[in-house]
């Protein structure tokens, strides 16, 4: 089975970074994709950014230009590197990995003060 278990959130004020990471384990395929999403309360789940196995990226238009996602496919691991925060950007941030099936990690949380 594939598991991915997240690290990384926290609180931070506004203007600041974060790091989000996210290690996938059990029967990964080479060829894949991995992205990070994230769920604002009373709001539903948006796609932040993802990216494949070749490294072909794609962003939400509310985090080009501040975040950055990449990936160690020898470490089975995907990354958010989150700057200049907003408070609007506080949400739990779920890692997701889509190979013939779609898995979730269990969610980060990321709280932005202003």
């Amino acid at each position: 089975q594939v598991q991915l278990v997240e690290s990384g959130g926290g609180l931070v004020q506004a203007g600041g970074s974060l790091r989000l990471s996210c290690a996938a384990s059990g029967n990964i395929f080479r060829l894949n994709v991995m992205g990070w999403y994230r769920q604002a309360p009373g709001k539903e789940r948006e796609l932040v950014a993802a990216i494949s196995s070749s490294g072909s990226t794609n962003y939400a238009d509310s985090v080009k230009g501040r975040f950055t996602i990449s990936r160690d496919n020898a470490k089975k691991t995907v990354y958010l590197q989150m700057n200049s925060l907003k408070p609007e950007d506080t949400a739990v941030y779920y890692c997701n990995l889509h190979q013939m099936g779609t898995y979730w990690g269990q969610g980060t949380q990321v709280t932005v003060s202003s």
